[in-house]
This record gives structure tokens, sequence and C-alpha cells, in this order.
């Protein structure tokens, strides 16, 4: 029995001397603890994470030693400890290079500071902190190099935001989820606005309240993810705290209309003890807004060159409705969102499993031009019951699209062999309605609500991805195989037949429908190498091969060397890249009611498939676009507080794919091309070709100083003021074949579309205090000129000012005052003399640079629990 006791006694004091020898303590930010931060023995292998609640034990090797505490998205801290502790530790965002990010290389994450590209890193805080609600318009205000703006009277285009790195276009911006491949929308922006004939994601289908941060790789980087890196890419994190929060919020523009209203939730549970699963549920509604001219009691309708004094009966029409019935805007909108982010590790750490899903719903209303009754002389009493047939009518554009992802994946490391497998599919789909509209070949016997059909468009994608560190050598290399699907299907017969179809926007056809698909796959390996402490280099190679066009073999080099004191770096990078032409730009055809130079007309759009274009147009099979990407620049952090940073960029895109001129059938007549097309039953015609050969290049300019103190109690003030000045050549354009002789089928408005309809110079400066509970933020952006593709109408660059408020009561309960564009800022006016829909919409609507909705003031209560 002595022995047995002597031997207890023995093990409570060697696990007394333990514990005693080890540090503990909690990790968090100013939403509450943070799972999975790094905390390593500065100058050992010795380390361990944080759990659930926030909290680490370690049993450093000695005494003293320094402590190192990273997180991705965080600013790195260090901190020396003397003894066994329990010690609490605050993390922030700093000023941005300490922060450690995950995009841009494939092997272990690194910092700003040290990353051999550009990176900016965006948190939830600072989402929050650009008073804007949707993910793309948070980033638009955070990154000047990121451009996105609604479009008005543009059917789908009014529901889906063209949103692009350095004005290269929406294909050529790549999006993640958790490091995986977002789907693209379903939608082609047919229009000419900024992105026409390309193809982009929905950004508005991920929840904001979901996102922990948002990764913005300012560098191409085809190389590393594949097709569309061409600009860069966007990394969108979601969140894997434990605990909840949720917001409350409600605003009106200073005209007392544009409504909007919405709820999110976010909540965090454990799963097991080495699991979570994080869920957000968003609603969001906004009214539209009505901005359309009120001229015709002065100048009559110059679009269909009717002056004032030439009949009673419009003139009195004219002084009655001086804004021609005109409803011009933002679309309504009805938007429900949800996201599920899990993960949980097993077998002592070594392996994760992991997945996330999320779903959107997102009901949205646009109007398009009044037919006013001169032009539409009567409805039959169709839609004007009373049979007053002086009113007219305008016809709506209505969209209900679903956006799906879903990723499942297992990472799991092999005797020091990170490998990470997952299967994502993502999926787009838009359905139109138009109401209050007819086909009025049918007369009396017309329906007033059309279902003119919708698309598809979804993606199968698996990768394998494999690391490993070889001292200062970090090998990747993995393999990525994706399906694609795109799909239009068919309206009701009233729709489209008979022709011309709905009045507005005429039904898909039967021969519009597509039922395609392709696949490719992809290889890759990257290697970065760090010769010393200071210097880094790193290199990437990438070989892919799809079903319907060939392969591409893409690679990049890149170099990082510290300064000074390790404060600084300079940094560069060389790539190629490429971005394959999408299945809807190979396989769409429609027609729609647009803009022409005689008034709205029928245009139609010819697949690239088509034999009619092929044989008859002589237009080639599309081809992969090709990119030479070159960027350098500097890094500094002059202080603590204060840091620096320029990077320039040359882009060099060839054989871009766009949609070409619209051309009009009238000049064809009485040749070959023109019988041929005189049963298409359209006025002008547009296709898909390798148009152009771009040259962008610019440069980022950011300047950030944080978290000075001043006064007592943590009382902080913090700067930033980011710049980008952007331009884009047109080194070389496709010329016509033969068929079309001396017509062009790339002018002026495709031309200036790519060079003039995005600012090619914007800057943000924003201001932010902390006086205890209070907190103020006050954020400028200068929007650059931009310039009308049609018209070539110039409109003049402005700041938008944006004041944030805020005050926590208590440390769960909170308020919120935004006022966004202060001081209700407009675009200039179109010139009517320029371009006769002017007096009609009187903003711009082909080109915009920030909207023109004016000042909007939202109040909001936010909770955490």
């Amino acid at each position: 029995m002595n022995f047995y006791k002597i031997f207890g006694a023995l093990l409570c004091v060697l696990l007394s001397f333990t514990l005693s020898a080890q540090v503990s303590g909690v990790i968090q930010d100013s939403d509450g603890p943070l799972v999975g931060v790094s905390v390593i023995e500065k100058g050992t292998d010795n380390g361990t994470i944080t759990d659930l609640d926030g909290s680490f034990t370690l049993k450093p090797s000695s005494y003293p030693c320094t402590l190192i505490f990273s997180y991705v998205g965080y600013e790195s801290q260090e901190m020396t400890i003397d003894k066994a502790q329990n010690v609490s530790v605050n993390m922030s965002s700093g000023v941005g290079l300490d922060e450690v990010v995950v995009v841009g290389s494939r092997g272990k994450p690194r910092t700003i500071l040290t990353s051999a590209v550009p990176i900016d890193n965006i948190n939830a805080a600072d989402l929050r902190a650009s008073g804007q609600r949707s993910v793309d318009q948070m980033i638009n205000y955070k990154v000047p190099s990121y451009n996105s703006a609604n479009q008005a009277i543009s059917d789908a285009t009014a529901h889906i935001d063209p949103s692009e790195l350095r004005n290269l276009g929406p294909s050529r911006t790549l999006v993640l989820v958790n490091g995986k491949r977002k789907n693209q929308s379903a939608q082609v922006y047919l229009n000419d606005t900024p992105g026409r004939g390309e193809v982009g994601t929905d950004m508005k289908s991920i929840p904001a309240a979901s996102i922990e941060r948002i990764e913005v790789l300012r560098d191409g980087a085809a190389a590393q993810y594949g097709s569309d890196a061409v600009a860069g890419v966007v990394n969108i994190v979601l969140k894997e705290r434990t605990g909840g929060s949720a917001n409350v919020e409600a605003g009106i523009t200073a005209e007392g209309d544009g409504l909007t209203y919405g709820a999110d939730i976010n909540y965090g549970f454990k799963l097991g003890k080495n699991g979570f699963l994080n869920l957000t549920g968003e609603y969001f509604h906004q009214d539209i807004t009505d901005r359309a001219g009120e001229f015709a009691d002065e100048v009559g309708d110059p679009l269909f060159e009717i002056p004032l004094g030439t009949d009673p009966d419009i003139d009195a029409y004219f002084n009655e409705h001086p804004d021609l019935g005109m409803t011009y805007g933002q679309p309504e909108i009805t938007k429900l969102s949800g996201m599920l982010n899990f993960g949980t590790k097993y077998n002592e750490g070594k392996g994760e499993l992991y997945g996330n899903w999320g779903l959107t719903r997102r009901d949205g209303k646009s109007f398009a031009f009044y037919r006013v009754w001169y032009w539409r002389p009567t409805d039959w009493g169709l839609i004007n019951e009373d049979g007053d047939e002086y009113l007219g009518y305008q016809p709506t554009f209505e969209t209900d699209i679903t956006d799906i992802t879903f990723t499942a994946g297992n990472k799991y490391n092999f005797n020091g062999w990170d490998t990470d497998l997952s299967f994502t599919y993502g999926g787009n789909t838009i359905d139109y309605t138009v109401d209050n509209s007819l086909n009025r070949t049918l007369e009396a016997n017309s329906p007033t609500t059309f279902d003119p059909g919708g698309y598809a468009f979804e993606n199968i994608v698996g990768n394998l991805d494999v690391s490993k560190g070889f001292g200062d050598v970090t090998l990747a290399f993995g393999t990525e195989f994706r399906n694609e699907f795109f799909t239009v299907t068919a309206g009701e017969q009233a729709s489209y037949d008979p022709v011309p179809g709905t009045d507005s926007f005429p039904g898909l056809s039967p021969d519009n429908e597509v039922d395609e698909s392709r696949n490719n796959i992809g290889v890759y390996a990257s290697l970065d190498y760090d010769l010393s402490e200071a210097t880094l280099l790193s290199g990437a190679v990438r070989f892919e091969n799809y079903s319907d066009f060939g392969s591409n073999f893409s690679w990049k080099l890149a170099g990082r060397q510290m300064l000074g004191n390790n404060d600084g770096a300079i940094r560069a990078s060389v790539s190629t890249g490429f971005r394959a032409p999408s299945l809807h730009q190979i396989y769409l055809s429609n027609i729609q009611t647009t803009a022409g130079d005689s008034g709205l007309i029928q245009e139609g759009t010819f697949s690239n498939v088509d034999p009619f274009t092929r044989d008859v147009l002589q237009i080639p099979q599309l081809d992969a676009e090709t990119s030479f990407n070159i960027t350098g620049g500097i890094t500094y952090k002059l202080t603590n507080n204060i840091s620096v940073s320029a990077d320039y960029y040359n882009i060099r895109v060839n054989d871009r794919v766009l949609f070409s001129d619209q051309i009009g059938a009238a000049q064809f007549e009485n040749t070959p091309l023109g019988d041929a097309l005189s049963g298409s039953n359209v006025d002008a015609f547009k296709f898909f070709i390798n148009a152009a050969d771009t040259k962008t290049q610019g440069v980022d300019v950011i300047l950030n100083i944080g978290d000075i103190n001043i006064g007592a109690n943590g009382n902080d003030i913090g700067f930033v003021v980011a710049a980008n000045f952007n331009q884009t050549e047109i080194d070389g354009a496709i010329t016509a074949p033969s068929t079309f002789g001396d017509v062009s089928i790339f002018g002026d408005v495709p031309s200036r579309l790519l060079t003039d309809a995005r600012p090619n110079t914007k800057i943000s400066a924003g201001i932010n205090t902390n006086l205890g509970g209070f907190k103020a933020m006050l954020n400028n952006t200068y929007f650059g000129k931009v310039s009308s593709p049609v018209s070539g109408q110039e409109f003049a660059g402005k700041v938008i000012t944006d004041l944030i408020l805020s005050y926590g009561f208590t440390d769960n309960f909170g308020a919120n005052l935004t006022v966004n564009n202060l001081f209700n800022i407009y675009p200039d006016r179109i010139d009517g003399t320029l371009d006769p829909f002017g007096y009609r919409l009187q903003y711009p609507w082909r080109v915009n640079q920030f909207g023109f909705n004016g000042m909007l003031v939202k109040a909001g209560l936010n909770f955490n629990f």
C-alpha cells in the first residue's frame, strides 16, 4: 500500500508541475472567440491551435519564450512569456500587411507583406464599415480596382450587375468560395452596358452575413487557378466562429422612394469536440426608384421626332405626362438567402471533413420603355380596362433567380503531405416573366402576361490538391476536373409566335433552345523557394484540356525581396493566362427589343455554331483568349500603424471574346446577305467573335494609417487612402469577312465599352474613429469620368460620400445609422441632343459610375448572442 501512496504522490507532483509549466489563454476579436488560431513557440515546431471557445494550452520548451499568434485574415502578433500564466489575446486586422491570406499561393499561407503578389484582405468589420448592403457593392467601395454598378432599362442586366477587376470585364475575374470555384451566372449581358457579351458571377447570391473575410488577388493567376483568372481572383471565406449575431435595417432615399428593409442572422454551433457548424439566414427587399426625365412639356418627344405644336391631343398628353409614363431606376428585389459552413477535425487533427452549402432565391421587377399611345396606338382594352387609349402601357421585366453552391471535402496529412480532396456543385437559373405587355400581332386575343423562357448554367468540379514543405521549399501540385452545362428553355408560344412576339422582350423559341455541356481537366504544379528569410522565388505551371476547343499551357514566375528589418518588400510577377469562351458565348441565340439608330428595334443574336453564322456570315469558330501579365510593386510598413504600397500592372489580352457591333439588316438590301437575312424577322443582328486584342495597364496605390490612440479609454482613429489608375487600349480588332463589304463588325460602340465605360480613375479616402462605444466612419469615393458608347458623351467624375455611425449600448446590443451619398450627388444628365433617349431617362443608362438614386438613409440594430 505504501508503494501506491508514494507513486500516487509523485504522479500528483509531476502532473502539478506539468500543468504549472503551461501557458493557456483565450484568443478573440471584437466579435468573440476565434477558432483555429495558430499558436507557435518561436524558433521551434512546438505549437497548437485554439479550440471552438478560442482557448488554447501550450507547454513551451523553456522560459522565457516568444509565442506567435497567427490567423488567416488577421495581423500576426508576438508575445514574450517569462513564466507559466493565463493570457488574453485580442486580434485585429491591423494595417493589413501582417494579415495572413490563403489566396495567391498553392502552398503555405503567407501574410500580405510576405506574399509575392498584391492582395487585399477585407474582414467582416471592414465589410460592414463600407456602408453597403450587397457583396459586390462592399467590394466596389473598398477595392478601387473593382467596379460594379446597377444598370436600368437593360432587361436581365438590371438584376445581375456586371462586376469586374481592373476593367477587364466580368468574364476575367475568377470568384472562389472557401478556395473553391464559384459557378458563373446563367445570364449573358446582352445590352450596351459594361460587360456586353460576357458572363460573370452573381455576387448578390452570397449573403454578406456569412462572410468572415474577402481576399482579392490583384494579379493574373490562371497558372494556379485555371481559366478566367486573367484579371485576378476574389476568394470569399465563410465564417467558422461559434456564437451568434443578428442585424435588422431599413432605409429610404431622399426622394422618398426606394424603401429597403432586411434582416440577417448568423449563428455558430460546436460539432462535438473538434467541429463547428455555422448557419446564416438573410432576407432583403428593395422597392423601385424612379428618376425618369420630365421634359415632354418643354421639348415634346424627340425620340419620335414629335415637337410641341404637332397635334393638340399630343400636346395635352405632353403637359399631363411630362415623364411620358416612364419608370426609370433601380429594380424591385426580394431576396432570401441561406448559407451553411461546417468542419470537423479527426484523428488528432490530422484530418478534417468540411463543406458548405448556399441557396439564394431572388425575385426582381424592372421596367421597359413606356409604350406611349401614339407609338402603340391601341391596347384593345386589354391593359387599360377603361378603354382610355391615351394611357399607353409600360411592360415589366421580371426575374426569378435561383443560385446554389455546394462543396464537400476532406483534408488529411499523410506523413507531412497535406492533401485536399473536394467536390463542388454550382448552379444558377433565371426564369423570366413579362407582364403588362402584348403580342400585338394577336390583337385582342393576346395575353398580357408572358413566360418568355429562361436560362440555366451548372458546373461540377472535382479537385485534388497536395502540398508539402521541404525546409525552405514548398511543393504543391494537383488536378481539377470540371463539367459545365448550359440550358436554354423556350417560352410559351404566344411570347414568340406570331412574330414579333411579346412587345419589349420576345420569348425564346424552340429554335433558341440549348442543352449543351463540356468537360475539361487541368493539372498544375507550383514551387515556392525561400532562398533566405528575405528572398522568395515562386513558380507555377498549368495544363488544361477542354473537350470543345483544345488545350492550353500557362505559367507564372514571381519573386519577393524583403527590405529593411523585414518591414517592407519589393515584389514582381510575370505570367501567361487564358480564358475559354463560355458555353453561353458559343451557343446563345435570341431576339430582343433594344435601342437602335432609329429608336427601339428587334435585334437578333446568332449563335457561333449556327450554320448561318459559319457559312453565310463566314464567322469562324470561337477560340480561347490568351493573356500576358506583368506586375511589379513595393510595400512597406513604416510604423506599426502606417503602411503604404504601390503596384504597377500591364495585362495584354489577345482574341477577346465579345459581341460584334449591332449591324443593321437594311444596309444589305439587294445583296446575297440581305436575301439570307430576309426571313430572320430582325432589324439588326450581332454575334460573338474573337474581336480584339487589348492592353490594360495601371497602378494601385494604398496608404493605411490605423489604430492611432487618441486620449484614454482605448479611443483611436484611422485613415485609409486607396487609388486605382487604369487605362485600356485596343491593340487590334478583327477584320470583317468579305461577306460584309465595307460594313464594320467591331466599331465605335463595342470599342468604347472596352476603353471608356468604366472609370479609369477611382480613389477612396476614409477616416474612422472609435470613442468608447461610439464609432464613426466617413468614406469618400471618387469615380472618374466615363463615356457613352453610342453618343460619345462624357460624364464627369464625381465624389460620393458615405457616413456610418454606430453606438454599442452594451457588448451585445448596438444601433447604427448610415447615410449613403451624403451630399445627394447625381451623375451628369444625358444630353438629349446627342441621345434622344435622354429626355425620357435623364441619367446615364448604358454606362453608370455609381447609380442615380441620390441619398439613401438607413438605420439598423445589431445583436450579439
